[in-house]
C-alpha cells in the first residue's frame, strides 16, 4: 500500500478515522493525503460583489488555518502527509482525487444514520462509499492501534464479486489478517440448499482461482447474518461489496454494503462492484 486518503470535517468521527489512517500509513510506510472540503457553495463563490468576495476570502483563510491547527497532532509525527483543500462539497471529488494520486485506500469516520435521515439524507461516508471506485474503510470507534487479525468477507458469491473477493484477499495479505469468507443464507426467495450454495461458491472460487474455505451462515437477513457472524468470530474487520446504487434505485433497493457500513460497530471495508 503506497497511499491513503482521509477526508476530514473537524468532527470527532473524522479524527478517529485520521488516527487509524495515520496508524495504517506507519504500518505500510504509505503517504497520507488529508482532504478537507470548505463547503462553500458555487453561488457564493461566483458572487461578483466586493463584500461577498471579501467574505469568501475570509472564510477560506479561516478554514485553511483551522485545517493547519487540526493537523498538529502527535500521532501524525513521522507520517508523510499531503494536506488538500477543496472549496466545494462534491463527494465524487474524493474519488477523483484518489485516482489522481493513485490512492489505494480511503479511510472515513462515521457515526451512522438511522430512520428517515438515513433514507433521505444518508451520511457523508455513505455517499463516498456509494461513489468510490477504490476500497473505503469506515471507522466508528476510537482505535488506538489498528489490527485486523480476523477479517470477515461476505458476499453472495455470484460472478460479479470476483474482483471484490480478490481485493479482499490482497487487503488480508497487507494487514496480515486471517480471512473468513462467508455466505449468508436467508429464508425466502434467496434461500439456497446446502448443495446449491456449495456449487455457487465452488464456481466463483474456480473463476477467481482462489483456494479458500467458505463458511455458510444462516440468518433472517444478510445484514443481520454478516453482523452476527462477525460477532461470533470476534471479527476486527468486515469486508463487503457494494453496488453503489444511486437515486430511486438506491431508495427502493438500498445497498447491503452501505447498511452494514452504517450499522456495524466493527470497522467495515467496502469494495465497489
Amino acid at each position: 500500500m503506497k497511499s491513503i486518503i482521509v477526508p476530514i470535517d473537524f468532527s470527532e468521527q473524522s479524527e478517529k478515522a485520521l488516527k487509524v489512517a495515520a496508524d495504517i500509513a506507519k504500518q505500510q510506510d504509505a503517504e497520507l493525503f488529508i482532504l478537507h472540503m470548505l463547503e462553500l457553495s458555487p453561488s457564493i463563490m461566483s458572487e461578483s460583489g466586493y463584500v461577498a468576495q471579501e467574505q469568501v476570502v475570509h472564510l477560506i483563510k479561516m478554514g485553511e488555518q483551522r485545517f493547519v491547527d487540526f493537523l498538529d497532532k502527535p500521532y501524525l509525527k513521522g507520517v508523510k502527509m499531503t494536506p488538500i483543500i477543496k472549496h466545494y462539497k462534491v463527494f465524487s471529488e474524493v474519488d477523483e482525487i484518489a485516482r489522481k494520486h493513485n490512492v489505494d485506500l480511503i479511510v472515513m469516520g462515521s457515526h451512522g444514520t438511522d430512520g428517515l435521515q438515513e433514507i433521505f439524507i444518508g451520511s457523508n461516508t455513505e455517499r463516498v462509499v456509494r461513489s468510490s471506485e477504490i476500497p473505503v474503510l469506515v471507522i466508528k470507534g476510537d482505535i488506538e492501534k489498528f489490527q485486523a487479525d480476523r477479517f470477515v468477507f461476505a458476499c453472495d458469491f455470484k460472478e460479479e464479486n470476483v474482483p471484490a473477493l480478490k481485493k479482499a484477499v490482497d487487503i488480508a495479505k497487507l494487514f496480515k489478517s486471517k480471512l473468513y469468507p462467508v455466505y449468508i443464507n436467508t429464508p425466502g426467495d434467496e434461500f439456497l440448499s446446502t448443495e446449491d450454495t456449495y456449487t455457487r461458491i465452488s464456481k466463483l472460487l474456480n473463476i477467481a482461482k482462489l483456494g479458500l474455505e467458505v463458511e455458510i451462515y444462516n440468518d433472517y437477513t444478510v445484514e443481520k447474518g454478516v453482523l452476527n457472524y462477525g460477532e461470533t468470530i470476534a471479527a476486527d474487520l468486515i469486508g463487503i461489496p457494494t453496488h453503489g446504487r444511486k437515486g430511486l434505485s438506491h431508495f427502493f433497493m438500498g445497498s447491503i454494503g452501505e447498511d452494514i457500513a452504517n450499522h456495524s460497530n466493527t470497522p467495515v471495508i467496502t469494495f465497489k462492484i
